[in-house]
């Protein structure tokens, strides 16, 4: 981008930078802004795109400092308060900062949509997914083409929360603190979990196999030092114990984990306590006392009853979670209403990631309904149950249709072939599991029947593997994988450029000149009883920045603590030919014994003149 043409001018220096922020060049930007700072050192607007331009080098401590030195020059600018929040919500333990400044800006600026979207993003890092979803819908009421509200919308429906959803950002301690800690904790329970499930099989076989059963006790016993030692070590890389019921609280997983572990534990124990007195010498043994009579074993003794129950919690806890996890992942949320917000953006990079996931969470969902529709047939001996399996394509036209796929699905597809495999295996099992049960209901040959249920079998197996496949390509290329985890949040996505970057507003000289000498400036402001208007004592001064600094009676203080937007009027003092009004936020500073009103628009007119005077009208005879 080239350098403005008139290099002295500050604001034509700040169009620059906007200019190369939009074309994505943050070292230009910087460069631009910097030049109009060095031209106007009290230029808000400067100081606000350095921040920005600042923060997407990655410089975030810089930024705030320039973010606030934006909200000094300008206290009342909405712009200077949403840019000070979106870098201080990048900073650790500074949550509550960076909600305070977005209060500030949809108070100064309701009608304006980028607050509003502010105040959904923060209250979604937190997982308060109905405050975010308040805070969209409002930014949609104000611009129903935003980008980052529409995503950001459809994550509520989907329930999405951050891969950090163990620490809570209001907390000051540093999130790579609870990091350490949460892994620690899950390094610890699957340390754990692992080491006394091979320890139970161990003491089962030299009991059961050996014979040894007091040794295998013994032995077990042992195995809990080490248990103990894991949980030493663990502990030790744990730094912020006063956090950890918190963590738990908002991480489930990390919750079920930790629980889990202890669970084992005392599974294990009791397990170890009541070990059946059994050998592999009466393993075996005649139902009757003929010798033809068929053996079996007594499996009521082996792994029937508590003690089998025991075995299972400690061996297969692992399998048993993972299966829960992916279930209650595949059932949380309503894709196609995220789906419906997705596509109603224009096909962008976030957009087009977020719904390729969404379609994922749909396939595990039709996966685990094909699943459910073909074991109910055999659990209930009604064959024709199977039939249920022709609501998948419904369900998929359904998905297609309200999910606003009709022209995205194809490339979605082209672009992940192994989700259109998925897909295809989805369809395919469907058919199957439909044919499976017109097969009794219509007297067809058992055989076409089994290869049936044969091909609903294979058709899920493909399936898990399409998915298992993707899962490694995603791993080998350290990219977006098909889980929920690879949902991302839409900051300053899409061609939009964030409303920070709107210009301040500037005030001309013959305004300047008016309010400095005018004595006939007038305060307007909203009461309890309705719009007021109050003569203003004197303007103190008129910033760099346009702010205006008045000496006003304690009510207008006082309304302008309610309510701060105010309009501002003055006439031309010299030759009385124009007027004025500044309509801006009113900010009391007892420091200075003045409200300073921060513009955010500016009306000037002339006073109608000779020429400009009302035609009479003539009454007709």
């Amino acid at each position: 981008m080239p350098s403005p043409r008139d290099r002295s001018d500050p604001r034509a220096w700040c169009v620059a930078a906007v200019a190369r922020l939009a074309r994505d060049q943050p070292e230009g930007a910087l460069e631009a802004a910097r030049a109009a700072l060095g031209r106007d050192p009290d230029g808000e607007w400067g100081h606000r795109l350095a921040s920005l331009a600042l923060e997407r080098l990655g410089r975030d401590s810089e930024a705030v400092v320039a973010a606030q030195d934006a909200v000094r020059l300008a206290p009342g600018s909405w712009a200077a308060r949403l840019r000070l929040g979106s870098v201080l919500r990048r900073l650790p333990g500074r949550w509550s900062d960076a909600w305070l400044q977005a209060r500030q800006a949809v108070r100064f600026a309701p009608e304006q949509p980028d607050p509003h979207v502010l105040i959904g993003d923060l209250a979604l890092l937190r997982g308060d997914h109905q405050q975010a979803a308040a805070a969209y819908r409002a930014a949609l009421r104000r611009d129903a083409d935003h980008p980052g509200a529409r995503i950001n919308l459809g994550l509520t429906f989907l329930k999405w929360e951050r891969s950090r959803d163990h620490h809570d950002p209001i907390w000051t301690v540093d999130p790579r603190e609870t990091g350490t800690a949460r892994r620690a904790l899950s390094s610890w329970s699957r340390q754990v979990r692992l080491v006394l499930a091979l320890a139970l099989v161990a003491a089962a076989v030299i009991a059961f196999w050996y014979g040894m059963r007091a040794q295998a006790r013994a032995g077990g016993g042992v195995v809990l030092v080490v248990v103990l030692a894991i949980t030493v070590r663990q502990a030790r890389r744990v730094t912020v114990w006063r956090h950890v019921p918190g963590m738990l609280a908002r991480d489930l997983w990390l919750c079920v984990s930790v629980s889990l572990a202890l669970l084992v534990i005392v599974a294990y124990t009791a397990a170890l306590a009541t070990l059946p007195s059994w050998s592999l010498a009466d393993a075996v043994v005649p139902l009757v006392a003929d010798a033809a009579t068929p053996v079996l074993f007594r499996w009521d003794e082996i792994v029937g009853g508590f003690w089998a129950g025991l075995l299972g919690l400690v061996l297969f806890n692992g399998p048993a979670v993972v299966v829960l996890r992916s279930f209650a992942e595949a059932w949380q949320g309503s894709p196609v209403r995220a789906l419906a917000e997705f596509t109603a953006v224009p096909p962008e990079r976030v957009a087009r990631r977020d719904t390729t996931v969404t379609l994922w969470i749909v396939a595990a969902r039709l996966w685990f309904l094909l699943a459910l529709l073909a074991v109910l047939p055999l659990v209930a001996g009604e064959g024709r149950a199977a039939l249920a399996g022709a609501c998948v394509p419904a369900a998929m036209l359904y998905v297609r249709g309200r999910g606003g796929l009709r022209t995205r699905l194809r490339p979605i597809l082209r672009s992940d072939l192994w989700l259109a495999a998925a897909v295809a295996f989805l369809l395919l099992a469907s058919a199957a599991l439909t044919v499976a049960g017109v097969v009794p209901a219509l007297g067809l040959p058992a055989g076409i029947g089994s290869r049936a249920w044969w091909t609903v079998t294979a058709a899920l197996l493909l399936v898990a593997t399409a998915f298992a496949g993707r899962a490694t390509r995603a791993w080998w290329r350290g990219s977006a994988g098909p889980w929920r985890a690879s949902l991302i949040l839409c900051e300053g996505c899409g061609p939009r450029l964030p409303g920070e970057v709107s210009p301040s507003v500037a005030l001309s000289p013959e305004v300047r000149r008016a309010f400095t000498y005018s004595r006939g400036v007038v305060l307007s402001y909203a009461d309890a009883a309705g719009p007021r208007t109050l003569a203003v004592g004197a303007v103190t001064s008129v910033s760099g920045s346009g702010e205006l600094r008045l000496i006003a009676a304690e009510e207008a203080w006082a309304a302008a603590e309610r309510d701060p937007r105010v309009a501002v009027f003055v006439a031309d003092p010299v030759e009385r030919r124009f007027w004025a009004e500044v309509r801006g936020i009113a900010l009391p500073d007892p420091a200075e014994d003045v409200l300073r009103v921060t513009p955010k628009h500016v009306l000037v007119g002339e006073y109608p003149g000779r020429h400009e005077a009302r035609p009479s009208s003539r009454r007709s005879s």
